[in-house]
């Protein structure tokens, strides 16, 4: 049954990631597809770090530390990448 449960995890994620590149394809702006693509790729990659936390659970320093180091840095990554694309390094 964990087993299940871990490959179902690891489906959902692939899911959010192929869903998050969908937006790149559309003529929208170039922060919506940013902030479309990094917020897939942050649920897609948690997820499967948390089907991999089922999977092998004698590994949770590892996967716990992989969670939240991901959870920060795309957030802060994209605010930096939205920042830079907006023109805002420009504004001084």
């Amino acid at each position: 049954m964990i087993d299940l449960l871990s490959y179902l995890c690891i489906g959902i994620g692939i899911v959010f990631w192929f869903w998050g590149t969908v937006p790149l394809l559309g003529h929208r702006s170039v922060l919506f597809k940013l902030h479309s693509l990094s917020v897939a790729d942050t649920l897609g990659s948690m997820s499967i770090i948390f089907g991999l936390f089922l999977k092998i659970p004698n590994e949770w320093p590892l996967l716990i530390l992989a969670i939240i180091s991901l959870a920060i840095w795309n957030t802060v990554l994209g605010y930096v990448l939205a920042y830079c694309s907006s023109g805002g390094m420009y504004d001084r």
